[in-house]
């Protein structure tokens, strides 16, 4: 498990930018050593550990891209029909020889080029006649041809390290001749919410409390990254407890996330617990949802303490922690670029801050879609992920938004 330094997260204070906290996870952060080989069939969602290379070219031979006829572009006529006998007949895992001078092959996609054939027509556009193929002029040479190593060559890079892979990844690995690959152990991540004010989704309810949906939410979204999560539950503020827990954690686990008390109030007691065992910076970022995020370490092994409304825990996993996890488990990944969308509303924002305004999105008549708000604003309304396609993103020199706008959308069926 990878051992961080206390002042790790530290940083020279201020509100950071999404990037700026990114760039400190690849420069700080080290990942996770220990890799393992699986099976092709294992391998979707896991991190590659190293650069493949082909070892074989891909296609590993000329072949044809479609139904028809293999000629020599020398035999062609260049202003009339050509007309040359049908000699053979190519099938995808045929054998290929030599196609004579002035000679065609009947051949089908996939099939092996026979040598000195170098031009595919397609067989709507040929007509067939007592063995004689008629070919229009004008075809190109090496059309609807598949050169060996079209693809990649033999020796080239296949995939790079840091890779997730995914079910085209995999495939291309198989294209390639391999079986495994090798891979770094997937992280072990804890899950803790806290406050007393939370209880267990079934249980009995006081009347001042509300159910834990944070460590569903972060379990969710970890699994879906292939991420070994171990629920730890509830924890309640006290002080002693709580450094116990944490530490108990850190022990084999490559994170500890932690959702709510991680202001600075008199009620938030999770920075006091983690400094009984490392280090805690509390970081404020210019966006919102999700102002506060503590980063530090317990024990060696990294913290992060999300806010604790459900919206701002989804925001600031899906843009900050995301890349934290991708630091610590040698994933070479980039934070989500968002695509252009119109405003369908009126929107004043303050300036120097990032804000994530949660759209559902309609057909455009430009074909550019329109984003509309969602009626409820804040940090705590689940329905606002539920009911919505997309985070709307302002930078931080935005600071108003006209219906008829141009802006960013990250789709959120993309984010996790």
């Amino acid at each position: 498990m990878p051992q961080l330094s206390d002042d790790c997260f530290a940083h020279g204070g201020g509100a950071m930018t999404i990037d700026e906290a990114l760039a400190l996870f690849r420069a700080r952060v080290a990942p996770v050593a220990e890799t393992e080989a699986v099976p092709l069939a294992e391998a979707d969602g896991r991190v590659l550990a190293a650069d493949i290379h082909a070892h074989t070219a891909l296609p590993p031979f000329d072949n044809s891209a479609v139904d028809g006829y293999a000629v020599r572009h020398a035999d062609l006529t260049p202003d009339q029909d050509s007309r040359l006998a049908v000699v053979d007949r190519l099938q995808a895992g045929d054998a290929a020889g030599t196609l004579a001078p002035g000679t065609a092959v009947r051949i089908f996609t996939g099939a092996p080029m026979p040598a000195g054939a170098d031009t595919v027509y397609m067989q709507e556009d040929v007509e067939a006649r007592d063995g004689i193929a008629i070919l229009p002029p004008g075809l190109a040479r090496g059309a609807n041809r598949r050169p060996a190593g079209e693809e990649i060559a033999a020796g080239a890079m296949a995939l790079p390290a840091g890779t997730r892979l995914r079910p085209q990844e995999i495939a291309l690995a198989a294209g390639i001749g391999l079986d495994r690959l090798t891979v770094r152990r997937r992280l072990r991540v804890a899950i803790f919410s806290t406050g007393n004010e939370l209880v267990e989704p079934g249980a009995v309810r006081g009347p001042a409390q509300v159910f834990d949906t944070n460590r569903l939410l972060l379990a969710g979204l970890l699994g879906r990254l292939g991420i070994a999560v171990s629920d730890l539950g509830i924890l309640r503020d006290e002080p002693a407890g709580l450094a116990a827990a944490l530490r108990a954690a850190a022990a084999d686990h490559d994170l500890v996330l932690t959702t709510g008390g991680v202001s600075t109030g008199e009620a938030d007691h999770v920075k006091p617990a983690v400094e009984a065992s490392g280090r805690l910076d509390v970081w404020r970022f210019a966006i919102k949802p999700g102002r506060p995020l503590a980063l530090g370490t317990v024990a060696g092994t990294a913290f992060c303490g999300l806010p604790g409304n459900p919206v701002a825990v989804y925001v600031t996993f899906t843009h900050i922690v995301r890349g934290l996890i991708a630091a610590l488990g040698g994933e070479a990944w980039r934070r989500p670029r968002p695509m252009a969308a119109r405003a369908g509303f009126n929107h004043k924002k303050r300036l120097g801050r990032t804000e994530f305004v949660r759209v559902t999105l309609a057909d455009g008549p430009d074909g550019i879609p329109v984003a509309t708000r969602f009626a409820i604003e804040g940090a705590a309304v689940i329905r606002s992920l539920t009911e919505t396609d997309a985070l709307m993103v302002l930078p931080d020199a935005t600071e108003r938004v006209t219906r008829g706008d141009l802006v960013g959308i990250v789709p959120i069926a993309g984010l996790a």
